[in-house]
């Protein structure tokens, strides 16, 4: 895995679970420990994470986001990302992981944060457009 992992030129892991860092020698680690609930706030942690993945970007590296099972927490990471950084909606930031992740599915709470993180941004563009 170690191997295969590099040769996609992948410098950072961030885990969403409460994994331990398989190789920390390796590789740079994030490890945001939450759990996969209704009511776990996940948008708390969306800046935090955006930062160390903007930070392997940097660098020219790549990054691995991943939980449990890929299904939920890491994929509303990066729905959240897509959706701030590439300036896409939550529909087709979600319909993008899902055409490479097809069992993509955020938990009906973490849609929640989604959908108003994806109106806060809305608000705060409109916000810095002059008419």
């Amino acid at each position: 895995m170690k191997d295969a992992l590099k040769q996609a030129n992948v410098t950072h892991i961030l885990t969403i679970a409460s994994f331990l860092p398989s190789f920390p020698e390796d590789f740079q680690y994030k490890v945001v420990n939450i759990s996969d609930s209704l009511n776990t706030n996940i948008a708390q942690h969306f800046d935090e994470c955006f930062d160390f993945i903007d930070e392997s970007k940097r660098i020219g590296g790549g990054v691995l986001v991943h939980c449990f099972m890929g299904v939920s927490r890491s994929v509303t990471i990066v729905v959240a990302y897509l959706i701030k950084k590439r300036h896409m909606s939550l529909s087709q930031a979600l319909q993008h992981v899902q055409s490479r992740r097809p069992q993509a599915s955020p938990n009906p709470g973490f849609i929640s944060q989604l959908r108003y993180f994806e109106q806060k941004l809305k608000g705060e563009n409109a916000k810095g457009q002059r008419i």
